[in-house]
């Protein structure tokens, strides 16, 4: 007999455009999962949680366990208040990415706050966290943790491409699902707009008036990560010890957007190439640039599919509530083909409310 899970899933991306909180059923049918998304909405930080969550790096061990109880208070009011404002009932619990400070998993190393006792206890629902750190004590990459949700929620694609802050992707390859970051796209992005005092860059507007800076390109594609064997994996410090020096102030922004632009869509489209895959389901905010999606449709073999506007934009929520779903009842949701890791495993912690 099948059972029905109501579960908040809850997302907060390196590309800092805010906090999506998704309510989301899921039914196993006949060994099928069914899934909808009922509300779903993206709350963007304030500017004192922007900062903060900007300079957490630089923050002792003892300052930032502090700071993950303030932001596991900062999300309970969240939910409370997505809870009130959709009149939301028989909500089962909450699954929580959190917000990922430190990513260095070859030093064992990954760091994502959002204190879950601290939810569990001010919204009075269990909740499931910290879904990376048992992944990468288990020797993987603790990322990309999405694809177990692709292959069960999204079979009928060959592939799964999410365009974040880093633009990553899922398929089955030689019988196994296989995963990784192809490359950064919206933190950087939206590194460079904020240098004129822009959040993104609205349709790749911006991009579409610069010109190519040819050095700039070809020292983007050179970078050691494109060819490391998989898995593999990004994050915010590879970022700027790797790519941010790169982009010097002497080039124009909108040159430097256009050619972040094509050096994307340059190793995406390489990616899908290489593995021959025929149809992509793409999300993310990046679907919104539509001139990158131009410019990547230009080389690509493969039929880009875009979904509707909720699983665009909330697909990563929701699969975070899958993931709680499946700790919940302790099956596996973390893949060792897809992370590194030494065995398939059920991740995430699990948080009650005290009594």
């Amino acid at each position: 007999m099948s059972r029905k899970f109501n579960v908040i899933g809850l997302m907060s991306g390196t590309s800092m455009d805010g906090l999506d909180l998704a309510f989301c059923s899921f039914e196993n049918n006949n060994k099928q999962w069914i899934f909808d998304i009922h509300q779903a909405e993206t709350v963007p930080y304030p500017n004192e949680w922007l900062t903060s969550l900007n300079s957490a790096r630089e923050l002792s061990d003892e300052d930032l366990y502090e700071l993950s109880l303030l932001y596991g208070r900062y999300l309970s009011d969240c939910v409370v208040a997505f809870i009130d404002k959709y009149e939301l009932e028989d909500v089962d619990f909450i699954a929580s990415h959190g917000h990922t400070i430190h990513h260095k998993p070859s030093e064992g190393i990954t760091v994502q706050i959002g204190d879950g006792n601290v939810i569990s206890n001010q919204t009075k629902l269990p909740v499931v966290y910290d879904f990376r750190i048992q992944d990468v004590e288990l020797g993987g990459q603790g990322a990309p943790l999405v694809p177990v949700g692709d292959i069960l929620l999204f079979s009928e694609y060959q592939a799964c491409l999410n365009l974040g802050g880093f633009a990553n992707i899922s398929f089955d390859y030689e019988g196994s699902r296989v995963a990784f970051d192809i490359s950064p796209i919206n933190i950087v992005l939206n590194y460079l707009t904020r240098k004129v005092g822009r959040d993104y860059d609205f349709g790749g507007e911006m991009a579409s008036k610069g010109q190519i800076i040819p050095a700039l390109l070809e020292q983007l594609n050179a970078l050691d990560y494109y060819n490391m064997p998989i898995p593999k994996s990004l994050g915010i410090e590879w970022v700027e010890m790797n790519l941010y020096p790169l982009l010097l102030k002497s080039y124009e922004v909108n040159d430097m957007l256009l050619t972040v632009v094509i050096h994307v869509s340059q190793q995406v489209s390489q990616v899908l190439n290489q593995y021959d895959i025929q149809n992509i389901l793409v999300t993310g905010g990046g679907v919104y640039n539509t001139y990158f999606m131009d410019k990547l449709r230009a080389v690509s073999v493969s039929s880009v599919i875009v979904p509707d506007d909720i699983v665009v934009e909330f697909k990563e929520a929701l699969i975070f509530g899958f993931m709680g779903v499946l700790r919940m009842d302790n099956r596996i949701n973390v893949l060792k083909s897809v992370t590194g890791a030494n065995q398939d495993h059920s991740s995430g912690k699990m948080a009650f409310p005290d009594k």
